[in-house]
């Protein structure tokens, strides 16, 4: 049985889960730089007992949150820019590997083999 049951490729993958990624990525930053700026005061606490990781870990979570923000601001206003183009040049332009085989978008990604 083992997981050959679900890798075999004979299931489809589900659909990509859609919503609003620059807000969820702003709000793990957040999260991260929050937890930072709790953990700040017991610096002394953590530096006794070996675990100031902790805070270095809190504080490269909001880095690369920052980072996250910019890249997810800027994906989406590139999906955005592109939009209408594609939907000028017609149902065929623009098609993935999904669209080629006959199969709508909706219907999730073509099976692999």
């Amino acid at each position: 049985m083992g997981l050959s049951r679900w890798t075999s490729g004979e299931r489809e993958a589900p659909a990509p889960l859609e919503g609003n990624i620059v807000a969820t990525v702003v709000g793990g930053t957040v999260v991260w730089f929050t937890l930072f700026l709790v953990q700040l005061p017991f610096y002394g606490w953590f530096a006794d007992r070996g675990r100031t990781w902790w805070l270095w870990t809190c504080l490269a979570g909001g880095v690369m949150g920052l980072y996250g923000i910019w890249y997810v601001r800027r994906r989406e206003a590139a999906l955005h820019r592109a939009r209408p183009e594609r939907e000028a040049a017609g149902p065929a332009a623009g098609a993935g590997p999904a669209q080629r085989d006959g199969r709508e978008p909706e219907d999730g990604p073509a099976p692999t083999r």
